[in-house]
């Protein structure tokens, strides 16, 4: 069993508080942010909204619609619509306004070389 050294990648050696700092990173951040904060609360209004009907509004939830379907029913599996669309809606919106900043960000860390030091050796990309 030999102790070799291994070789490690350019990105190892990546200040990633300073690609935090900068524009790109900011806009990403915030694009991401303003979908899923928003999302995420009234996802968990809906809810909570749903728990608490089952819970406290038994005479509603039962309310029969078309034979054995009631109130309640409908409401659970609007539960899950709801949770496929919210995913489809954000693989859309990460798709059009996420993923292409993030491309870029990644080139700009894995398209340099870096020496052992973690400088940059060129300021070109590969």
């Amino acid at each position: 069993m030999g102790h070799e050294a291994q070789e490690t990648d350019a990105p190892a050696f990546v200040d990633f508080k300073e690609v935090q700092s900068t524009e790109q990173f900011q806009e990403l951040r915030k694009r991401h942010r303003s979908f899923v904060f928003p999302m995420a609360i009234a996802f968990l209004l809906w809810y909570f909204a749903y728990v608490l009907l089952a819970d406290y509004a038994v005479g509603f939830m039962s309310t029969k619609v078309w034979g054995n379907i009631n109130i309640g029913l409908i409401l659970g599996l609007l539960q899950f619509v709801s949770t496929f669309a919210i995913t489809g809606w954000y693989v859309s919106y990460s798709n059009r306004k996420l993923d292409p900043i993030a491309a870029e960000i990644r080139h700009e860390i894995e398209g340099h070389e870096f020496d052992k030091h973690g400088n940059r050796v060129s300021g070109e990309a590969k």
